[in-house]
């Protein structure tokens, strides 16, 4: 007999959400409820080097960056009540060129590429607000740009530098969060030192409040730190069964590895445990779950 995640996921749909997992042949669409991982398979061939997502109202937006351009997810690939599927939903070029990350601040899609040029999309339109004066994009999340020369804020017409050095990767729900190699800070009364190890990924719940840091996770090497809102402290989980490039949330938190392997956080078995599922790619560069109100 089915649980009702497994129908959720392989049957009336109804529930569950849709993550996006970007690598060097293409992009995986997963279909997931809670810890349960359904049906997958590749949407999209490209050599996608990022992804996000952001909520628009009843719809999802999705946009991956590529070695060609930055492309958008043309349909709706979320949940959708009436447990219908958008299976002929398609990704499509928005001609800002070559990329290397892309991100949502609100809705407003951001996009770097490889020579430090990071721009707005306004309408069908790119707006420039930096020209080759950043080494090294790393990563983009809400307003926040990680770079090899730190993190940069954005503001209306530009960026502005706001500290650290050697950003591998930025989160700016909730509390803003940066994994350096030196360490994982939260920005507080100026950056504030988590620990002091290498990070090279941090994410944190977008739905989570402002001002306050609830669901969020960090990876050093091949450990998974996970924060409990509950007394502010970050805690190990179970080592996943690869190196972890990209975490996301939905109902369950989700993690994918480099070679492959789509993981959810099991609670069921115990804290910190995951579930698991390769997902037929490797060279793994991101995960976004395309969410909708």
């Amino acid at each position: 007999m089915h649980t009702i995640e497994e129908k959720r996921v392989y049957g009336d749909r109804s529930g569950a959400v849709d993550a996006y997992v970007t690598s060097s042949i293409g992009v995986v669409r997963v279909r997931v409820a809670g810890d349960a991982v359904g049906e997958f398979g590749l949407c999209d061939r490209c050599d996608a080097r990022d992804v996000a997502a952001t909520r628009t109202g009843d719809d999802a937006a999705v946009a991956i960056a590529t070695d060609e351009d930055v492309r958008v997810l043309d349909g709706t690939p979320a949940s959708e009540s009436e447990g219908e599927r958008a299976d002929d939903a398609t990704f499509v070029g928005t001609g800002f060129g070559p990329a290397v990350a892309v991100g949502y601040d609100g809705r407003a899609l951001l996009a770097a590429d490889a020579d430090g040029r990071v721009a707005r999309r306004t309408g069908d339109d790119w707006e420039t607000l930096e020209d080759g004066a950043i080494e090294t994009v790393t990563a983009i999340d809400g307003d926040l740009v990680g770079t090899g020369t730190g993190v940069y804020r954005v503001h209306a017409n530009g960026l502005d530098h706001a500290g650290l050095t050697d950003v591998r990767d930025v989160s700016a729900a909730g509390i803003p969060l940066a994994a350096t190699a030196d360490g994982l800070y939260k920005l507080g009364n100026g950056w504030m030192a988590i620990r002091d190890e290498p990070f090279d990924v941090v994410a944190a719940d977008p739905l989570g409040d402002r001002g306050r840091l609830g669901r969020a996770h960090a990876v050093a090497d091949r450990t998974v730190y996970a924060h409990d809102p509950a007394d502010d402290e970050w805690r190990a989980m179970d080592e996943p069964p690869e190196t972890v490039v990209g975490i996301a949330y939905g109902e369950s938190v989700y993690a994918v590895t480099e070679r492959g392997t789509f993981c959810a956080a099991n609670d069921g078995d115990g804290p910190g445990t995951w579930r698991s599922q390769t997902i037929g790619v490797g060279d793994v560069t991101g995960i976004a779950v395309a969410l909708t109100e």
